[in-house]
């Protein structure tokens, strides 16, 4: 449709035309044909004009439309780009949750097969004390005779210290009758250091169990020296000697040189386990006995995944520069550490990890203890839950009783330690006949002992023996 300007130029250029004809006939007195061909020359002139305006200014007009068509065609670039962004995170997003879910998912079914397994074996118990009863009321003079035998068999439960250097009771020695004589310190400094000269450091083994499937998985190294006659030395009489003197650094050292041929010995049958050894304070913070153990550590960095270095909580506490440094040396080798002798459950476990800790052995009645909860900043209930956030797992220690297992499993404690699963055992020497290792422990699994077969092909048995010597072997102890 024509415009209406466009009607209105046309108008004017024809009346131009025509006053410029009518001016040149009426003024210049030129003749009408004259004045006709000069108006219509004009009326081209103008036509031709406004044509070529017309187009350019359209040209001009298109060439911005263009343009504005280019910056919404990147506008919409960009936000497609936009949502292919959002659309890309949302399904990494949902790949997560599915890959989460599918790890719950697994989780679940693993604790589902747990479950089964500990109602397979509750079933299995259920029908043994079934078919005891059964005997015992058949025979109720068989059963008196099981339950002496049984009675004889058991294995001491004293409350020892799980570093295995406390010093053993005093009742059981003064009952036997066999009560060491108590010794001056020159006396014990000089056992000491015959004992580290001569060597004369035996290495006990107590495992550490998986709860509640009772898999041994750990074993911890507890140390014991002999005095010239081969009797036990009391902790609470020879570690501060020793320190004092300068000799905990080498029994560490021989300790640590011990711990390495038992795991090697361990891991030739079963790659997966691991052993704790102890080391002390005064060890970590002397750099001419702590450079010796870091050698040695350093030559033996394949093992370090399954070689743990256990402290006290009070040194971790306590820690200065010299032994943040040297801890920090042991943390880049691969090493990592276990804390013992807790006293309370103040416990940062970010830091701790942070320094390479992945277990922290608590005893069972500090857990168990509600007087606790007050004290702590978290229940304990729920330290295990925490610890595991930060790759650390909690062991719980000293445990006497299965009534302690039961509510331990209700805190969600994965692994235990005490004599309910076995004490510490003396280490076989390396020339021990295999055969009568096996013998000896098939006999002990036809006898029910649990606690000796778990740790089968490690540690021997200690004899069955009465009276005075059976009492003053408890006297040694664990501790």
């Amino acid at each position: 449709m024509i415009r209406i300007s466009t009607i209105f130029i046309a108008i004017c250029m024809v009346l131009v035309a025509a006053s410029l004809g009518l001016m040149l006939y009426s003024v210049a007195g030129i003749n009408g044909t004259a004045s006709a061909i000069a108006a219509l020359t004009a009326l081209t002139f103008l036509v031709l004009y406004n044509a070529v305006s017309m187009r350019l200014r359209d040209r001009s007009d298109v060439g911005g439309q263009i343009a504005d068509l280019s910056r919404g065609t990147a506008d919409l670039a960009r936000q497609i780009a936009e949502f292919g962004r959002r659309l890309a995170a949302i399904e990494a997003r949902v790949a997560s949750v599915n890959s989460a879910g599918a790890d719950r998912i697994q989780t679940v079914v693993g604790e589902i097969n747990e479950l089964g397994a500990m109602v397979r074996q509750l079933a299995v118990s259920v029908a043994q004390h079934d078919d005891m009863l059964a005997s015992a009321a058949a025979d109720a003079a068989a059963a008196q005779a099981v339950a002496a035998n049984k009675d004889a068999q058991k294995e001491p439960t004293l409350a020892a210290d799980d570093r295995g250097l406390a010093a053993a009771p005093a009742a059981p020695a003064a009952v036997s009758g066999a009560a060491a004589p108590s010794r001056s310190q020159s006396q014990i400094l000089s056992a000491v250091r015959s004992a580290v000269d001569e060597n004369r450091i035996d290495i006990y083994l107590q495992p550490m169990v998986s709860l509640p499937q009772r898999k041994v998985r750990f074993y911890e190294a507890v140390t014991r020296l002999r005095d010239e006659k081969d009797q036990m030395l009391a902790a609470d009489d020879f570690i501060g000697v020793a320190e004092a003197a300068g000799l905990i650094g080498r029994i560490d050292h021989m300790v640590m040189l011990r711990c390495v041929q038992v795991l090697r010995r361990l891991m030739v049958r079963n790659k997966d386990v691991g052993v704790f050894c102890n080391v002390a304070a005064a060890t970590l913070g002397n750099s001419t006995t702590f450079g010796q153990c870091l050698d040695f550590l350093e030559a033996n960095r394949a093992l370090a995944p399954s070689f743990v270095l256990e402290f006290k909580q009070a040194t971790f506490r306590n820690l200065g520069p010299v032994e943040t440094e040297n801890l920090a040396a042991l943390a880049q080798r691969g090493y990592h550490f276990s804390i013992d002798h807790v006293t309370d459950l103040r416990i940062e476990p970010r830091e701790l990890a942070d320094r390479g800790v992945r277990f922290i052995k608590v005893p069972a009645a500090l857990l168990l203890d509600q007087k606790q909860t007050s004290t702590s900043d978290i229940h304990p209930s729920d330290l295990s839950d925490l610890l595991g956030r930060f790759g650390i797992d909690l062991i719980a220690e000293r445990i006497e009783g299965e009534r302690a297992v039961v509510d331990l499993l209700d805190y969600d404690v994965r692994f235990g330690q005490g004599f309910l699963f076995a004490p510490p055992r003396p280490l076989r020497p390396e020339g021990a006949s295999a055969t009568g290792g096996a013998a000896s422990n098939r006999a002990q699994e036809s006898n029910g002992s649990a606690k000796n077969a778990a740790v089968e092909g490690v540690a021997a048995a200690p004899p069955r023996t009465t009276g005075n010597a059976a009492l003053a072997r408890r006297a040694a102890g664990p501790g």
